[in-house]
C-alpha cells in the first residue's frame, strides 16, 4: 500500500463507470488540492444521467481530471481540461484511462483560457467548475459564462463550492436550477440558460 500511496497520493480517486471503469487517477502530492469525493461525483453523474453522452465538455480547475475524464468514460464526445498546476498529471491520467484521444489538456490560468476559447468561438454544452473554496473563483467563472457564448444555449454548468458559499452573483442569462448539499463542506449547484429553462428545454 505504501507504494500505491506514493504514486497515487493521499487520495485514491478512480473512474466510477463507463469504458474506463475502475481506472485509478494519479493525484498531486504535497499540493493544496481537494479532489471531488467519489460519493459526490457519483451523485453528480446520477443527476446528469443520460445528459452526458455526446456532450462537449469543459472542465475548469480540473485537478486530477476526475470530472472531465468521468464524463468521457460515460460517453461525452470531447473534453478540454484546464488547470495551471496539474497539467502533467492530467496528461498522465488521460493516458492511463485510455481517453487521451478525446481529452485536450490546457495548462494555464482558467480565465485566460476561457477568454482564448471564446475568441476561437468554441462552445461547450457541459461545464464543470471545481475551484478552491472561498476565493471568489466560481463566482467569477459564473459571471464570465453568463456573458459569453462559450456556454451553449442548452448547456449544463455544474459548480462545486463550499456549503457555506450561498451568495450568488447577479446574473442575466444563467439561473440555478438545482442545488445539492453534501455534509457541512460541499454544495453542488446546477445552472442553465434562463431562455432554455423558460422555453422548450427539459
Amino acid at each position: 500500500m505504501g507504494m500505491l500511496n506514493l504514486f497515487f497520493g493521499v487520495e485514491c480517486m478512480r473512474i466510477i463507470t463507463g469504458r474506463a471503469k475502475g481506472c485509478r487517477l494519479k493525484t498531486p502530492k504535497g499540493q493544496e488540492t481537494r479532489p471531488t469525493a467519489d460519493r459526490i461525483k457519483e451523485s453528480l453523474f446520477n443527476i446528469l444521467g443520460n445528459k452526458v453522452s455526446g456532450r462537449n465538455v469543459l472542465d475548469l480547475f480540473a485537478g486530477t481530471g476526475s470530472l472531465g475524464l468521468e464524463a468521457l468514460s460515460r460517453g461525452a464526445a470531447h473534453a478540454v481540461l484546464v488547470d495551471q498546476a496539474t497539467a502533467a498529471i492530467l496528461r498522465e491520467n488521460a493516458l492511463h484511462t485510455r481517453l487521451e484521444e478525446c481529452a485536450e489538456i490546457w495548462k494555464g490560468d482558467v480565465f485566460s483560457a476561457m477568454a482564448r476559447m471564446a475568441g476561437e468561438q468554441r462552445v461547450f454544452d457541459l461545464v464543470f467548475c471545481d475551484p478552491p473554496y472561498r476565493r471568489g473563483l466560481w463566482e467569477k467563472v459564473l459571471c464570465f459564462l453568463d456573458a459569453s457564448d462559450l456556454f451553449a444555449e442548452n448547456g449544463i454548468l455544474v459548480v462545486e463550492h463550499g456549503a457555506d458559499e450561498v451568495d450568488m452573483p447577479v446574473l442575466d442569462s444563467l439561473v440555478c436550477v438545482r442545488g445539492e448539499r453534501y455534509g457541512h463542506t460541499t454544495r453542488l449547484s446546477f445552472f442553465q440558460r434562463r431562455s432554455y429553462v423558460g422555453g422548450d428545454g427539459d
